[in-house]
């Protein structure tokens, strides 16, 4: 007999809903914001897929060259330099440097952060 979970029901929903289906994680998967671009614009789905793949490879060049991405609504993405520090190996309890190094650092504009 097969048992209907919570995961298998928002699979099942039709793509029409209000609310986007998301994965078990609580994410939404690049697929489901292709299918949102193309339900809120005149987009067919390759189009609106080229659109989000094109303005993920512009987000990640602009990254890699050091700019920092605003994004109106959502925040600030931006690239900050880390430096070395001593860290504990998992497991060993040995003592190691962790060197340098890059990342990236998101800031929430303060328009989304006061509707959360």
């Amino acid at each position: 007999m097969a048992r209907s979970t919570p995961s298998a029901a928002k699979k099942a929903a039709p793509a029409g809903n209000a609310e986007p289906a998301r994965t078990d994680a609580g994410k939404i998967a690049k697929t489901q914001i292709v299918d949102m671009v193309a339900d809120r614009t005149s987009l067919n789905k390759k189009q609106a897929g080229d659109a989000v793949a094109t303005v993920i490879d512009c987000i990640v060049d602009a990254l890699r060259t050091g700019s920092s991405v605003g994004l109106p609504g959502l925040g600030t993405l931006s690239i900050a330099q880390t430096a070395e520090r001593s860290g504990v190996r998992p497991g060993t309890s040995d003592r190691i440097t962790i060197p340098a190094g890059k990342k990236v650092r998101f800031k929430v504009a303060t328009t989304l952060k006061g509707t959360l």
